[in-house]
């Protein structure tokens, strides 16, 4: 039963936590605040009685998990304004730079268009999968998508 559990953990995982990360911090835009952020998400997968059954539930659990997670910190103010000293240390080269251009960009979004640009654009899901995993119908994905491109495209 035990050896079923950390398989089942290990799986979760190895499938969802560079996702997870990254849409962590297009919440938080801090890379700490993101790794505690899905830290706390498998923490709360593996105390959970309930686990979601099937692969598309599982994702869905994972994704509006982390959302709430990064609410949560916002919320309670731990999220810092700060950048670390190892970040600013570097010189970040011209495509990290674009990179994160783009990663700001796409974080100075409202929430509700943040969410889906970066299910959709950086991790890929087609637009039922996003509107499956944010409990939303597929036309709001679709408009969601629509005006946060507009946005991103006034903000270029």
């Amino acid at each position: 039963m035990l050896q079923d559990k950390k398989e089942d953990f290990d799986y979760a995982y190895a499938r969802y936590a560079d996702m997870l990360y990254r849409l962590a911090l297009s919440y938080l835009n801090c890379r700490e605040d993101a790794q505690d952020a899905v830290h706390d998400v498998f923490i709360k997968y593996l105390h959970a009685v309930h686990k979601p059954e099937g692969e598309e539930h599982q994702r869905a659990w994972f994704v509006r998990c982390t959302i709430n997670q990064c609410h949560d910190m916002l919320r309670k103010k731990k999220y810092r304004m700060h950048e670390s000293l190892d970040e600013i240390k570097e010189i970040p080269s011209e495509e990290k730079e674009l990179e994160c251009d783009v990663c700001k960009l796409v974080s100075g979004l409202p929430e509700k268009y943040r969410a889906v640009i970066t299910l959709h654009y950086l991790e890929g899901y087609n637009v039922k999968e996003v509107a499956s995993m944010l409990k939303i119908s597929v036309s709001a994905v679709k408009m969601r998508l629509s005006r946060g491109r507009l946005l991103l495209k006034d903000d270029i």
